[in-house]
């Protein structure tokens, strides 16, 4: 079966897909001997392809684990600033895995990674529809912080779906909120709280979807069981 090569190549484990799209315009694939353009399809079990001339390896195993991200990490593979990355906490799981949406340097929590790109691509998208919960820690007017949070339907001009939020306690000038979305646009869930006049003072993401952060110590990685992949794959359809 024809396949694009970018998505041939991310599959593969060599790469991301992005990376494959530069590695395809700088001529280092072929294809049968000729060197591929961007948009190219092959079959891998057809076709020779081949990065840099050597043949791609043979489709990597799924692989998907469930990280605790601690602050003070980049969500990404490698980071030109010189900071610490989560691709070094999962360096031990045996594969090239990708992370799945983000977590900001200062937020924390549960982070999944895969190198199931057609998983990611569907968990990620805004219109899966994925609910993801944050446990937030906020300073400032923490009375009825709750109910503004879960009116707000706007976002300095842009849309947003209601997010449920629930009080989990509350004291003076200080709230700890469980605020659930379904969208996950860029630092939502910190631009709603500064819309309402309150300071983050801590962000945990404790569940996406089926997946529970639960008592995963910060740093550590586990692998997702049979039955929490199928729950996954089921989302968004």
């Amino acid at each position: 079966m024809e396949e694009r090569l970018q998505k041939l190549l991310s599959a593969a484990g060599v790469c991301s897909r992005r990376a494959a799209e530069g590695y395809i315009e700088a001529g280092r694939v072929t294809v049968n001997g000729r060197t591929a353009r961007l948009g190219a399809k092959a079959d891998p079990g057809r076709d020779d392809i081949r990065l840099d001339g050597k043949p791609l390896p043979k489709r990597a195993e799924p692989v998907y684990l469930l990280l605790n991200k601690p602050r003070g990490y980049v969500t990404t593979l490698s980071d030109e600033k010189g900071r610490r990355t989560v691709a070094e906490l999962v360096a031990g799981c045996g594969a090239r895995v990708y992370p799945v949406g983000r977590l900001d340097l200062d937020s924390e929590g549960l982070l999944l990674l895969t190198n199931d790109g057609c998983l990611a691509r569907r968990l990620a998208h805004p219109s899966g529809g994925v609910e993801k919960t944050y446990h937030v820690w906020v300073r400032g007017p923490a009375e009825g912080a709750a109910e503004r949070l879960s009116r707000l339907t706007d976002l300095e001009g842009e849309p947003i779906c209601p997010a449920r939020v629930e009080s989990l306690r509350q004291g003076e000038g200080t709230a700890t909120l469980a605020v659930t979305i379904r969208q996950g646009k860029n630092r939502q869930v910190r631009r709603m709280c500064a819309a309402c006049g309150l300071e983050v003072k801590r962000l945990r993401r404790v569940r996406e979807h089926t997946l529970e952060l639960g008592s995963l110590p910060p740093g550590k990685w586990r692998r997702l069981t049979e039955a929490e992949v199928r729950a996954l794959k089921a989302a968004g359809r």
